[in-house]
This record gives C-alpha cells, structure tokens and sequence, in this order.
C-alpha cells in the first residue's frame, strides 16, 4: 500500500518487526493468489475493502533465506483515511532496510507510481473531489520526491483537467479555479 500522509510525504504500508517487511503470506491449499493478499492485508495490516493489482514477480534466486520462494508483488494507492489509524506507514525517502528485497519491491511501486503521476493529473485518485492546481501540484511534489514549478506545472496538467466553474475562497488572495480530472 501506498499512500500520501497529511505531512505530504508519499509512504508505505509496513509490518513491525527486525526488520520491518510488507505484509505477505504464502498460499494455502486450494487458495486463490487474490484471495491469500486480501486475507494477508486483513490478518497481518488490519486492511480491508481495498482491490490491489499485480505488480511484478520477484524471483531472485537469493530473495528468501527459507528457500526458493517467488513474491507475485501486489499494490494499491489509497488515500491515508482508508487505512486504519494505527498502520504503520512509513515515508518512502527515510525508510529503513526491510527484509528480504522488500525494499526492492517498494523501489519498484514507487517507480511505477512516478511515472504515473509524470504522465496524469491524479492517476490514483489521492484527491477527493473537485481540487486546486496548488493542491494537485503539492500532490505530485510528494509523489514525485521533488520541487514543482507552479507556471510550468499548470501548463502540464491543464490538458487532463476540466475546470468546474467554482472557485475555492480560503485564505488570502484571489479565489483558486476548482478542477477535476478529464
């Protein structure tokens, strides 16, 4: 799980532990590859209603000490409010050694979103309903691990959003035009 926390830091979904780990689970007998990560997310994250999809095959011969062992890699991009209060996310920019290649597959979803969020306004939904150019573009520095320029930004996502009419009359200045995606 991947998410974007109310300090504008994109995170992770981790397990405690020496060392911290995604949540995961080997099949069961009879057990379909959907069903054993929504029962892994349930048992070891306490996280339900979500619909991650396949991300990749990890297969490094050396991945697991216990043996040959494949991780077919799940992800889901939600926003903070769908994980339950007490997960423990961590930012992806101070993330400690995981175990495994854990911090590989994280490396691989974190790639994988970026280059989501270099091509589309919001890709994964993060914001709910009609937003601000500011705060879409404070979404993508956090998504992105950068610094926007605000002028540039604006021309590049103007093509993908469709302005609403309304304006948003907070704070100080002018109103901020309402947009939501195309």
């Amino acid at each position: 799980m991947l998410t974007v926390v109310h300090d504008g830091r994109l995170s992770v979904l981790l397990l405690h532990g020496e060392p911290p780990r995604l949540p995961g689970t080997f099949l069961h007998e009879g057990e379909l590859l959907e069903d054993a990560v929504l029962r892994s997310l349930r048992e070891k994250a306490g996280v339900r209603g979500l619909a991650p999809r396949q991300l990749h095959v990890f297969d490094a011969l050396d991945r697991d000490d216990r043996g040959r062992v494949l991780s077919v890699a799940h992800v889901d991009v939600v926003r903070a409010v769908a994980l339950p209060a007490d997960a423990f996310l961590v930012a992806v920019d101070d993330m400690p050694t995981l175990a495994f290649d854990h911090d590989r597959i994280v490396a691989f979803a974190v790639d994988m979103l970026r280059d989501q969020y270099r091509e589309m306004p919001d890709p994964a939904a993060l914001l709910e309903g009609p937003f601000t150019l500011r705060r879409l573009r404070r979404l993508h520095e956090a998504v992105l691990g950068e610094r926007l320029v605000p002028d540039t930004f604006r021309r590049w996502m103007l093509p993908g959003l469709v302005a609403t009419g309304e304006l948003e009359r907070s704070g100080r200045g002018r109103p901020a035009e309402l947009y939501r995606r195309a």
